[in-house]
This record gives structure tokens, sequence and C-alpha cells, in this order.
């Protein structure tokens, strides 16, 4: 029986001291060793990275060079897609907490990535921004502040992302609005007669060419039921961006897209009108402008799929799902919290109890 090949996004290095798998360290270009010190640099690609030509894959993606087999994880609660890059005898969902069966491991196809940004904060200091969060929290339950003392709930997740290039040019027609004032005169509430300045717009019918380069348009390639990552933390600086490296994967885990190529290709064309649109208004001048249509065309377009760093801490409370993300970059938190209803109640009552007492006491007195 011929033997699974082992692909490279899989490939595991052990320490030459003492045979433990070697992590990433974040915010260094090394692995490192966490018994004996050990440290080795990843190498690094000299050269800028791979754009994909977008349509040949959109055509028949499996039959690409760059596609490969990658060992996943599905968790059956909330359906994401997990990839881990070391050896874990046991494991938990880092959206919701689930236990995943390490057995019900398979292999799926999946586009290489084409570029990663390192993590650049460390599991520790993403441990404390979120501590320091949680214990400022009103209303919070107990519950929720002790299992924030416990590290092992904040996990380095990789999210993957469709980015999108193209050579946009476009026709379009519109109106260049110019504004003036008129004198308007009115009487106030005291009937007295007065004079004030109104704005109007005079419209002009415009029309012309705009083009331009559509740089790294910044598509999510995942959806899942439950842990969708806040706009508020979405935020990365793609000049930070890697060529791909397995390295940068080890000792955390990597989720594949859900969405797929095709999908995040034609979100990507709404985002380009949009920008079109918006070079448009530019192109026509005047005070404001009216955009009535927009006859885009994209040509060179190119792709690549990318992750990027989260730190991702689940809880359970009262049979729901909570989740708070640290972007794994610039340590930006945010996340839904619940509240524990017996404080609220305790403090709405101790509130109750002193406004009684204040009130007798008023009454007492007078």
């Amino acid at each position: 029986m011929e033997e699974n090949p082992i692909h490279k996004t899989e490939l595991k290095k052990a320490c030459i001291n003492c045979g433990a798998e070697l992590k990433y360290k974040p915010g260094t270009t090394s692995i490192t060793c966490e018994y004996c010190g050990h440290k080795e640099e990843i190498s690094l690609a000299t050269s800028k990275f791979e754009e994909l030509e977008l349509y040949p894959y959109l055509e028949s993606m499996g039959d690409q060079k760059n596609s490969e087999e990658i060992s996943m994880l599905h968790c059956k609660n909330c359906g994401a897609n997990q990839h881990v890059e070391e050896n874990y005898k046991s494991l938990h969902c880092v959206y919701c907490s689930m236990p995943l069966i390490l057995e019900d491991a398979r292999k799926e196809d999946w586009i290489l990535p084409g570029a990663v940004l390192p993590f650049q904060i460390d599991q520790k200091k993403s441990f404390q921004i979120f501590k320091k969060w949680v214990n400022g929290l009103w209303w919070a339950p107990n519950k929720l502040k002790k299992a924030s003392l416990d590290p092992q709930f904040t996990k380095g997740l990789y999210l993957p992302y469709w980015t999108f290039d193209a050579q946009l040019a476009a026709n379009y027609t519109g109106q260049r609005g110019e504004y003036y004032y008129e004198t308007q005169t009115y009487r106030d509430s005291d009937g007295n007669r007065k004079s004030r300045q109104v704005r109007k717009t005079r419209w002009y019918p415009a029309s012309g060419h705009v083009s331009g380069f559509v740089d790294d348009t910044l598509i999510k390639a995942s959806k899942q039921r439950a842990g969708r990552v806040p706009s508020k933390i979405a935020r990365w600086d793609l000049k930070k961006l890697q060529p791909f490296n397995s390295g940068f994967l080890s000792g955390f885990v990597t989720e594949k897209y859900t969405i797929p190529l095709k999908d995040g290709h034609t979100k990507s064309r709404e985002t380009a009108k949009q920008i079109a649109t918006s070079w448009a208004a530019g192109d026509i001048g005047g005070d404001t402008q009216r955009v009535t249509s927009i006859d885009m065309k994209l040509a060179e377009e190119t792709f690549k799929h990318i992750l990027l760093p989260v730190y991702v801490s689940s809880y359970r409370y009262n049979g729901k799902e909570y989740n708070f993300f640290v972007n794994g970059e610039t340590g930006a938190l945010s996340g839904k919290r619940p509240y524990s209803f017996w404080k609220i109640f305790f403090a709405v009552l101790a509130a109750l109890i002193i406004i009684g007492v204040i009130v007798v006491f008023a009454q007492g007195a007078g």
C-alpha cells in the first residue's frame, strides 16, 4: 500500500538538542524550542509574493501547482475548519471550545497561501490584554473572570483572506454640483421680519474616464455560524506580509477558507466598483457629485491566499458562546460579553434600599 505523501505545510521540525518540536516565536523570524532554548532562523524568501493569475484558478483549481492537501479538523458545533501545525494530544475549537476529535481529521485540497503576516505579539501579551479588559468589565459573571485567569483559553489563530489586484478602467456619467446662495426673508416667533442665506445647488452634466491599479483588495475567506471576527480589530498592515513559510504556523491553529475563491472574487468586484465610483466623483469635481452610471472593466486580475494573525478566547455562559479577539499584530481587542443577572439584581436591590432609607430619613426630618 502506498503511503500518504507528507506535504510541506504539515512538516514539523524537531530540536536538534532535545527532540522537542520547534515553535514560531511571535515578533521574530525564528523558531524556538520551549524546553532547551535552541533557536533556528526561518529561511525567508528574497523574492516578492507570487501573484496568481485569477481565471485559470476559477476554471480548475485542482490541477494547479499551488494547490495541495492539508489535514483539517472540522468542528461539528460551530462549523470552523482548523489545521494544527503541531502534535496535540487533545484540542478544542478556538471559537466555541468544543472538543475536536483528532481521529476525525481528513485530507482536503486547498490553495497554498502565498503570504503570511506572522504574529507580532506573543500569547502572554495577548493574555495580559484580555485579562485587563475582563477585569474592567462591570457586571461580568465571576466565572468569566476566573476563566480569564487561565491562559489555555487564549489561542493563536491564523485567519484566511483573499487579496485581489487588478488594473481598473471605467467610463462614467454623472452630474457636477456647484453651490450658490440666495437670501430669503422670514418672520421669527415674535413676528419680526428677518433674512438668512440658503444654500442651493446648480447641477451640470458630467462624463469621463478613470483608470488605475487596485492593490490588495482584502476579502474575508472564512465564514462559520459563530466566532465572526469584529471589523473593529480586522485591520492589519499588509506591508508586514512575508512570503509563506510553514515555520510561521508552528504552535498556532490555521483556519481553512470556507468562502470559495469564486465568491471572494465576486465580492472584490463589488469593492472595485465602489472604488471606481469614488474615483469618478473625484474626477467630476465641483462642490458635490452624482455618479449615475459606471461601466467598469478589470484587467490583469491576480490574487493571493494570505493568513492573518488573531488571538481568540472563547467562553460559554448560560448555554451561549462568547468570543473575544485580540489582533495578533496590533493588540487591538474586541468581543461580546455576558452579564451576571444576580450582580445586576443585587445592585438594583441595594440602590432601592438606599433610596428607601433616604426617603425615610427625609420624612423623619420633616
